[in-house]
């Protein structure tokens, strides 16, 4: 349970650090881009991807570059959430993202279902909107309001595609290190060409330094979840569960003390309904296939 906790812990650290950052001044997109530097060299030394049997002919290069792209851009909409609607609602709708994802499981995967997944994502939709649609302490007009949806719903689903098409090139039979850090170094080159590009972004030593710890603490994640995974793999609902609530706990708690958020009764009828999902989910990855 250390690993999963550590992993949890790691998540809700990388929105805390965007939040923070960005308030400080900090250019979140240099970060953003910078990020993939340190996570990249991780994945390569902690994972060995084989990259002598890379077939150039062979990888599916269109999913690498539309990943490449998903990651960078799917991040800078996390951020922007943090800012408008809060760390608390950011949380919820990355986490319950996965609702998504086991939809196009069922539809392009032909994975079974059975009645709890069914009613995990229909509370998990359920709870988003509810959270969408509630106040917080940091909306105070129309216009506000919806900068903060807009940006939640582009995590809500945008993390949900990334997790189908990052499923969909591993079976194509691309290793999964392989094919992470391929996304990771495109994901570097598209963030950083825009940003030389770029006139409204000049590179800064502080926003470098910022997104290269931001990459350690983000790798940090992955690869606690997927040890994780690895050594509770007899019993994946346990770390489904567990990383998925987790997080939930934390980002609240991190919320409530440190950035003084608050929910409103729509909010707080969602996050529950969001935690009844994740413990639909689980049970249902518990029942036998």
């Amino acid at each position: 349970m250390e690993l999963i906790f550590a992993a949890a812990l790691c998540s809700v650290l990388v929105s805390i650090l965007l939040k923070v950052c960005k308030t400080q001044g900090f250019d979140t997109l240099q970060m953003i881009a910078c990020n993939y530097i340190s996570a990249s060299l991780l994945a390569y030394f902690w994972f060995e991807p084989d990259f002598q049997h890379l077939s150039v002919v062979e990888t599916p290069w269109w999913l690498i570059v539309a990943l490449g792209l998903l990651l960078p851009g799917v991040f800078v909409a996390l951020s922007q959430a943090l800012q408008n609607a809060g760390i608390l609602k950011t949380e919820i709708a990355q986490r319950l993202s996965v609702v998504w994802s086991l939809l196009a499981a069922f539809l392009i995967f032909q994975e079974q279902f059975n009645l709890f997944k069914l009613l995990g994502i229909a509370l998990g939709i359920a709870g988003v909107l509810l959270i969408l649609l509630g106040k917080t302490t940091q909306v105070i007009d129309h216009g506000a309001k919806y900068a903060a949806i807009r940006p939640l719903l582009v995590v809500w689903l945008g993390y949900a595609l990334i997790d189908v098409l990052l499923k969909y090139t591993t079976s194509l039979g691309l290793q999964f290190s392989l094919a992470l850090n391929l996304i990771f170094i495109c994901a570097w080159l598209f963030a950083s060409t825009y940003i030389s590009l770029s006139k409204k972004h000049q590179w800064n030593h502080q926003s470098i330094l910022a997104g290269l710890g931001l990459g350690i603490v983000n790798f940090a994640n992955i690869a606690l979840y997927v040890k994780a995974h690895m050594l509770f793999k007899a019993t994946p609902a346990l770390v489904f569960a567990g990383m998925n609530l987790l997080v939930v706990l934390l980002g609240v708690g991190a919320g409530l003390v440190f950035f003084k958020e608050r929910l409103s009764p729509t909010s707080t009828l969602g996050l529950i309904l969001g935690v009844a999902a994740i413990f639909c989910l689980a049970f249902a990855m518990s029942l036998p296939a």
